[in-house]
């Protein structure tokens, strides 16, 4: 729900039900989503033998991801918003449409979910946590994973947070976004194996403790996804349309 101004929220709101049950939606959609999209590669290189990346594992993960983000969204939206992710979190209330004390919530929450999932997943699968997807020391690299997380923001802010789909539109939301992630790890998982969401590579980097160039994919992810917020919101937001 969009706002005409950049809300700080106040302390209390940390204790608001709904906020709180807010925050309990992002966590649980979120260990969905990074248990689906990591547990698909782990899968795949338990049946190629471990090997390297190939044209045929990118595809699996551009599906997997998609496919994964769309269920999580959709579980999400009608309680949450579906962030499913720290830096839409971060672009919506750099936009407006969340206060700080719920960005706060939201990206705990996200965080924790990944941690979870991934020592959900290397118990139930018995195999080693899925590597975290790291940025390398490349501009190149950097360049590639800030514009993939600058689309997806747009994407989201454009199908959900202003709200236009009504009716039985709205259920396209998810399917909008899914799609976009899936469109953009084809075109940059080659590069840098990286999703577009900093709690995909969070839960994987503190359970196998692997930091190598984690903190450039971060900083792109944060980056382009905030640019994309105050962007559109400026552009395009309905509190700023005359």
């Amino acid at each position: 729900m969009p706002i005409s101004r950049l809300d700080m929220g106040t302390s209390e709101e940390f204790t608001r039900p709904a906020v709180l049950k807010s925050a309990i939606a992002e966590f649980f959609s979120t260990l969905l989503f990074v248990f689906a999209s990591q547990g698909s590669s782990v899968s795949f290189r338990k049946l190629a033998g471990g090997g390297g990346q190939t044209p045929t594992g990118l595809l699996i993960s551009a599906l997997s991801n998609s496919f994964a983000l769309s269920a999580a969204v959709a579980a999400s939206a009608k309680t949450s918003g579906g962030h499913v992710n720290p830096a839409i979190t971060f672009a919506l209330f750099l936009g407006g449409h969340i206060t700080l004390v719920r960005a706060i919530l939201y990206i705990a929450a996200q965080l924790m979910a990944s941690i979870s999932a991934t020592l959900l997943l290397e118990v139930a699968t018995g195999a080693d946590p899925p590597p975290a997807e790291a940025v390398a020391a490349m501009s190149n690299a950097v360049v590639i994973e800030g514009f993939k997380t600058f689309g997806l923001v747009i994407t989201v802010c454009a199908v959900a947070a202003e709200g236009e789909l009504g009716g039985g539109k709205a259920a396209l939301a998810p399917l909008a976004i899914g799609f976009a992630v899936g469109a953009n790890v084809l075109v940059g998982g080659s590069f840098d194996g990286a999703v577009m969401n900093p709690a995909a590579s969070f839960g994987p980097a503190v359970v196998g403790w692997v930091w190598d160039g984690i903190w450039l994919c971060w900083a792109a992810q944060f980056v382009g996804g905030g640019l994309a917020g105050i962007l559109y919101e400026f552009f395009f937001g309905k509190s700023l349309r005359l």
